[in-house]
């Protein structure tokens, strides 16, 4: 490309020291802590197709929770005629509990779409199942990165709040859109009919093979929102704060008359009529950061780290692909990243062919896995274990529990790996990301041989034993990436006994 792509940076989450978000203006921006190595943030990364190897959309990231994490492949359902979910909150909720909601119950449609994601049990008291998004049978992909509202609109939240939350709205919009626009259509208009439920704020990225749309949605209970469509040249970005001033961060006074931006009708006065914003004029713009988001100053590491990214993606533009996507999250992961995932969304690609590679825990010691829309089992180590399970601590296990159980976590074997790497980072790392490079790039090469054994069978009128092969396919490359992570584990712990010990806690 002659012409460097457009390239922003959105909100991230800081789960456990409420550090929010700032306007920082720059091309890419990637942050690190803001003064603290421990700070949390969730990550997405969308991809225009003009500027991937294969011209395919792709989306990846990961969700910031300190809770279990297990993978979940949904199936298309149909519902009976008045059918109702249960949404919101149910108690205290928020940061500190300081936002407490009530669940309510809302209309299902007949029918909800095929979909996987990695579900987890705990974020600022919401109820399991939590999800950041994932991807569906129409190669929709939805990520979801806090946004924190200023503090003016997080005390005029309703008490108690209703509506759906940050998770519902990523999970309903799996199951019931099938294009980027569709997402936005269904999430806003759940929000304008039934309310919103939040800690504080929230932001949306959905896209589908073609493009994407960018949702920011605020506190108060004003049903305050606003949404920037991203193009096949744009790369996009949600991590740990608000950057590139002039996208979604700024919405033109005429916004009615550009199809790529979309708001709520007084999105704009509500700011102004209340002193938070200037009048805008015409040919102006609206600063939306600076009207609604709590701001927080950026560091100069933070700046030098996004200099360094925002020149490898340039470097880039048009020959981005898989291997560089997983590289970059795995380089992002650390203890608190639950998961990761990486989305490549091509246009015209059968629906049981749909891949979403997925790490089964902090993905700087866990490989990405190939999970197609078409498989049928997730195996016992991938499902939901006790361990980091919100609750379990007050409960015996259930004897339906305990066959699972008997099994080994993949999440936790991945923490293990990552607390032996963490205890010696130079000495270690180094050779488990080549392992794991060099097992996906075995996963990566196989696939398209997979894709064309499961073609050959729909096409000679065997659906059921393509998708069997699709899951025993998945299904084994998830156990060799478990005794990947296991082997990897026992050498590195020999190692440290014999090098340096085991540290214990210091007294």
């Amino acid at each position: 490309m002659s012409e460097c792509p457009r390239v922003t940076l959105d909100a991230g989450r800081s789960l456990r020291s409420a550090r929010w978000a700032v306007a920082l203006r720059m091309l890419l921006g990637v942050c690190v802590s803001l003064g603290s190595a421990t700070s949390l943030a969730s990550l997405a990364v969308y991809v225009g197709k003009d500027l991937t190897r294969d011209g395919s959309v792709m989306l990846a990231g990961f969700g910031d929770e300190p809770s279990s994490h297990w993978l979940s492949i949904v199936p298309r359902r149909q519902h009976p005629e008045g059918a109702t979910i249960e949404v919101g909150a149910d108690g205290p909720a928020g940061w500190g509990n300081a936002l407490p909601g009530e669940r309510i119950r809302i209309p299902q449609p007949r029918e909800t779409f095929r979909y996987i994601s990695m579900d987890y049990s705990e974020f600022a008291g919401f109820p399991a199942p939590l999800t950041n998004g994932g991807m569906n049978e129409h190669g929709l992909g939805v990520r979801d990165v806090a946004l924190f509202s200023r503090e003016e609109l997080v005390a005029m939240t309703p008490d108690p709040q209703r509506g759906p939350h940050y998770a519902d709205l990523a999970r309903i919009a799996l199951e019931r859109a099938r294009t980027a626009r569709e997402a936005l259509d269904v999430v806003v208009g759940l929000i304008e009919r039934h309310g919103y439920t939040t800690y504080g704020g929230n932001s949306h990225v959905f896209a589908d093979p073609e493009e994407g749309w960018v949702l920011l949605e605020f506190a108060g209970g004003r049903g305050l929102w606003v949404a920037r469509r991203l193009g096949s040249d744009e790369l996009w970005m949600n991590w740990r704060g608000y950057h590139e001033l002039g996208y979604v961060q700024a919405l033109p006074a005429d916004w009615r008359n550009d199809p790529d931006y979309l708001a709520s009708d007084h999105f704009i006065s509500f700011a102004v009529d209340r002193g938070w914003h200037p009048p805008v004029a015409p040919g102006g713009s609206f600063d939306v950061i600076e009207a609604y988001a709590r701001s927080e100053q950026y560091s100069d590491e933070t700046e030098r780290e996004a200099l360094r990214v925002r020149a490898a993606l340039e470097a880039a533009a048009g020959d981005i692909d898989l291997e560089m996507l997983m590289a970059h999250i795995h380089a992002a992961g650390r203890d608190s990243s639950g998961y990761g995932q990486v989305a490549r969304l091509r246009a015209g690609l059968e629906a049981d062919l749909r891949t979403l590679w997925v790490a089964p825990g902090p993905p700087i010691t866990a490989p990405f896995i190939p999970w197609r829309i078409g498989v049928e089992a997730v195996p016992p180590e991938y499902q939901r274990h006790r361990y980091l399970t919100a609750g379990e601590d007050k409960r015996n296990i259930s004897p339906g529990q305990r066959g699972i159980e008997s099994t080994r976590y993949a999440n936790r074997a991945v923490k293990r790996l990552l607390y032996l790497v963490e205890e010696h980072r130079d000495e270690f790392l180094p050779g488990v990301e080549a392992a794991l490079a060099g097992f996906e790039r075995q996963l990566r090469a196989a696939q398209p041989e997979v894709e064309q054994s499961a073609r050959l069978l729909s096409e000679a009128g065997e659906p059921g034993l393509a998708r069997r092969l699709l899951t025993e396919h998945a299904n084994m490359a998830a156990g060799e990436g478990l005794r990947l992570i296991q082997d990897l584990a026992v050498g590195i712990e020999a190692r440290t006994r014999a090098r340096h010990g085991i540290r214990g806690p210091a007294p």
